[in-house]
C-alpha cells in the first residue's frame, strides 16, 4: 500500500472539520430554534410537569337554630392523593388505605389499577377524611402520599332533624333537604392552590393562590330542644306500636315559624347512602308523603258549617241507631248516639253528625273551605320535595264524595298542611304561610331579616274562637284525653283513617293514626300536628301521647305561662275508659267495602265506654251585649264566671247566648266593637 500523501490526509481533515462545523451549526440551530423560538412553548410544558394547581372546596355556611346552636357546620379536611407513577408498591398502597379509610379493597384496587392502566399522575383516594383518619395516614410518614386541603360537612346534633336538614354529596353540594333547597346561599366560592413537582412528580410546595371563600350562614326557626323532644317522642311512638313511617310538626300559629320538624324513620346525615333502605330513611314524611288524614278533617268541616249555615255547638245532630246510608253506601258510628249537640259530634268523631253538617254545607262550599285552608297546594314552606297532596275538582266528585272529604277520605294531606290548618284555627282563623328560614347573611356578613307573608284570612274570628272551645272538649271530654297537659289547657282532634289496600281493593286494619292540636287554647303559642302511619290501633292512642309530651315540654321551653290549675297531667285513662275492651260487648265495626266504608270508626271507640251526658250544669250565663269592657270584667269577676274577649268597645255578641247554662271549666267568650 502507498503512503498517504499529507496533501490527502490534509483533505481529509478539512473534510472532517467541514462535517464537524456543520454539525455543530445543526445543533446551534436546533438549540436557538428551542430556546428562542420554542421558549415559550417549552417553558410552558416544564411548568405544567413542574407545577399543578388544584382547587380548594369552599366551606359552606353554617346553619344555625333560632337560639344561635350549630345545626350544620364545615370543617377542615383533607383529600388523600397518590401518584401512581413513584408509588413503591401499590399493593401496599391498597393494604394501608383500605382499613384506615374505611374503603372496599377490590373498589380501591380497581380505581388503582385503572390510573396505572392510563398512566395517571394523580389519584385521590378518599375526600374529606376526617381528622382522626388524617392523622393515623401522617403517621405512616410516606412521602408519595399527598394531603391537599379540603371540608367537610358536620351535623354536630346527629340525626337531629336530619330529614329537614338534609345532606350534601360527595362534591360539597346539597343534595336534600334545606341543604338543597338554600345551597345557592350555603355554597362558598372556591380557591385555587399551586403545587410544585420535584422530577419525580413529587409534591414539594404548595402556594395557595386565592383563597376560598366561606358560604353564607342561615338562621332557622327550629328550636333544638323542641326538636330533640319531638325526635325522642316520635320515634318511641312508632316503635313502640311498630309503624313504618310518621311525622310531626310544630308550629308558632301567629308567625308560621316551625320550631320542629320530625321525621321517621331518620338518618344520619354526614353518612353516605349505602342501600335502598337507606336511600328511603332520607324521606321527609312530613311534606313528601300526603295520606288520608282522616278524622282530623273533621275540624275542617264543622268549621265550614259553623261558617256557612245556621248551625251552632248546640245544635242538635240526629244521629239515630249508628247507620247511615247515603245512596249506595251505609256510613256507621261505632255505636248508637242518638241524638246529641253538634260539639258532641266533634267530641266523639261520630261520621253521621260530621256528615250531615256537611250536607248542610253543600260541595260546592264545603270544596271551598277546604282549598282555602291550603289544601290541594303547596305550602310554599323553605324546603325541596314539598307535595301538594290531593283534593279533587268537584266535577269528579261522585254522589257520596261529599261523605268521604268530610271524614277525610278521599283527599291526601301532608302533616305540614295539617298543622299549618290548625294553626289557622289557633290564629283566630289566619293561616300563616310556613316559615324555616329566619334570616340569611349577604356578602359583607351581615344578617338579612327574611320577609314574612302576611296570613291569609280562612275563618271569622268568633268561628276560630268557638271551634277551639270545641276542641279543647275533645281534650276534656271526647276522644283526645290523652292529650290533656298539665298547668295548660289544651285543644285537638284525633284521627285514625283505615289504610287502603290497593291490592284487595279494601280498607286494612291498619291506619294513619293522627292527632293535631294547638295550647294555650286562650292564647295558643303552638300548633302541632302528629301522624303514624301503619299504626293497628287509634289516634287518640297512637298520636295524642306524642301530642302530649310534645307540647308539654314545648310550652315551658318557651317560657308560657300557666293557665289551669292542674299541676298533674291527667291520669292516663285506662282501657275500659276509652272502650277498647268493650268491643267484644259492642260488636265490632263491620269492614269497609269499596262500597262500604265505616271512616273513622276507631274514634268512637275510644269513647265507647264514656258515660258523658248531654246534660250539663253550671251557672246561666247572663246578657254581656251593650256592656262596656270594663263592666264586663267586673260583673264575671263577681261571679266567678272565666271570660274570654276580643276586640274592643261595646260588647256586641258573645258565647253561650245569655240565659245559657256554662258547662264547668268553659268561659265566656264575648266579642267587642266600636
Amino acid at each position: 500500500m502507498e503512503p498517504i500523501s499529507e496533501s490527502q490526509g490534509a483533505r481529509r481533515l478539512r473534510i472532517l472539520a467541514r462535517f464537524a462545523l456543520v454539525w455543530a451549526l445543526i445543533i446551534l440551530a436546533r438549540l436557538a430554534y428551542l430556546q428562542i423560538y420554542q421558549h415559550d412553548d417549552y417553558l410552558r410544558r416544564a411548568i405544567r410537569q413542574s407545577h399543578g394547581t388544584v382547587q380548594i372546596p369552599a366551606p359552606r355556611g353554617r346553619i344555625l337554630d333560632r337560639t344561635g346552636q350549630i345545626a350544620a357546620i364545615s370543617v377542615p379536611a383533607d383529600t388523600i392523593v397518590v401518584n401512581p407513577r413513584i408509588a413503591p408498591d401499590l399493593s401496599i398502597a391498597r393494604d394501608i388505605f383500605a382499613p384506615i379509610l374505611d374503603l372496599d379493597r377490590r373498589e380501591l384496587q380497581t380505581r388503582i389499577d385503572w390510573a396505572v392502566e392510563h398512566n395517571r399522575g394523580y389519584l385521590p383516594i378518599k375526600q374529606k377524611v376526617t381528622p382522626a383518619e388524617s392523622n393515623k395516614i401522617r403517621s405512616l410518614k410516606l412521602d408519595w402520599i399527598e394531603y391537599h386541603p379540603d371540608s367537610r360537612r358536620c351535623y354536630p346534633k346527629g340525626r337531629l332533624a336530619a330529614n329537614m336538614l338534609g345532606s350534601v354529596n360527595y362534591r360539597g353540594e346539597g343534595n336534600a333537604g334545606l341543604e338543597l333547597s338554600m345551597d345557592s346561599s350555603l355554597m362558598g366560592k372556591s380557591g385555587v392552590a399551586r403545587i410544585l413537582r420535584d422530577a419525580r412528580g413529587k409534591a414539594i410546595q404548595t402556594d395557595v393562590l386565592i383563597e376560598p371563600e366561606t358560604g353564607g350562614d342561615i338562621g332557622i326557626s327550629i328550636d333544638e330542644r323542641i326538636q330533640y323532644v319531638a325526635d325522642i317522642a316520635l320515634a318511641r311512638a312508632a316503635r313502640e306500636w311498630d309503624c313504618e313511617t310518621g311525622s310531626l310538626v310544630v308550629v308558632v300559629p301567629k308567625t308560621g315559624e316551625i320550631l320542629a320538624m320530625s321525621s321517621f324513620p331518620s338518618f344520619d346525615p354526614a353518612a353516605r347512602v349505602r342501600n335502598a333502605r337507606e336511600l328511603k330513611a332520607r324521606t321527609n314524611h312530613a311534606i313528601s308523603v300526603p295520606f288520608e288524614p282522616g278524622s282530623v278533617f273533621k275540624v275542617m268541616t264543622i268549621a265550614a258549617a259553623l261558617e256557612t249555615t245556621d248551625l251552632t255547638p248546640q245544635t242538635l245532630m240526629d244521629c239515630g241507631p249508628g247507620v247511615f246510608r247515603m245512596f249506595s253506601r251505609r256510613i256507621h258510628d261505632i255505636k248508637a248516639y242518638g241524638t246529641m249537640p253538634l260539639e258532641m259530634v266533634l267530641w266523639k268523631s261520630s261520621n253521621i253528625g260530621t256528615i250531615q253538617a256537611a250536607l248542610r254545607v253543600g260541595e260546592a262550599r264545603l270544596l271551598e273551605y277546604v282549598q282555602s285552608f291550603g289544601f290541594g297546594r303547596k305550602t310554599g314552606v323553605e324546603l325541596p320535595a314539598e307535595s301538594a297532596g290531593r283534593v279533587r275538582d268537584l266535577e269528579d266528585w261522585q254522589k257520596t264524595s261529599i261523605g268521604s272529604v268530610a271524614m277525610g277520605h278521599e283527599i291526601s294531606a301532608t302533616t305540614l298542611q295539617l298543622a299549618m290548618a290548625t294553626a289557622a284555627v289557633a290564629n283566630g282563623g289566619l293561616l300563616p304561610k310556613p316559615r324555616i328560614v329566619l334570616w340569611q347573611q349577604n356578602e359583607d356578613g351581615e344578617r338579612v331579616e327574611a320577609a314574612a307573608e302576611p296570613p291569609k284570612r280562612v275563618l271569622r274570628p268568633q268561628t276560630a274562637i268557638t271551634m277551639r272551645r270545641m276542641m279543647e272538649g275533645v281534650v276534656l271530654q271526647g276522644t283526645g284525653r290523652r292529650a290533656r297537659l298539665a298547668g295548660f289547657s289544651s285543644g285537638g282532634k284525633t284521627g285514625s283513617a283505615q289504610i287502603f289496600d290497593f291490592e284487595t281493593r279494601r280498607y286494612s286494619h291498619t291506619y294513619n293514626a293522627s292527632f293535631v292540636g294547638f295550647a294555650p287554647v286562650t292564647n295558643p303559642e303552638i300548633a302541632i300536628a302528629v301522624t303514624l302511619n301503619g299504626a293497628e290501633r287509634y289516634g287518640g292512642v297512637v298520636a295524642a301521647p306524642v301530642f302530649q309530651e310534645v307540647a308539654q315540654t314545648a310550652l315551658r321551653i318557651l317560657g308560657t305561662i300557666p293557665d289551669v290549675i292542674d299541676e298533674q297531667p291527667f291520669p292516663d285513662p285506662g282501657p275500659e275508659e276509652f272502650g277498647d275492651l268493650a268491643m267484644a260487648d259492642l260488636g265490632a265495626p263491620p269492614e269497609p267495602s269499596a262500597g262500604e266504608q265505616s271512616g273513622d270508626t276507631a274514634d268512637a271507640v275510644l269513647v265507647a265506654g264514656n258515660s258523658a251526658s248531654p246534660y250539663v250544669f253550671g251557672p246561666t250565663v247572663p246578657n254581656f251585649r251593650g256592656k262596656t269592657l270594663r263592666a264586663v270584667i267586673e260583673e264575671t269577676s263577681r261571679m266567678g264566671m272565666p271570660v274570654e274577649y276580643v276586640g274592643a268597645g261595646i260588647a256586641r255578641s258573645q258565647y253561650p247566648p245569655p240565659g245559657a247554662v256554662l258547662p264547668v271549666g268553659e268561659r265566656v267568650l264575648v266579642e267587642f266593637t266600636n
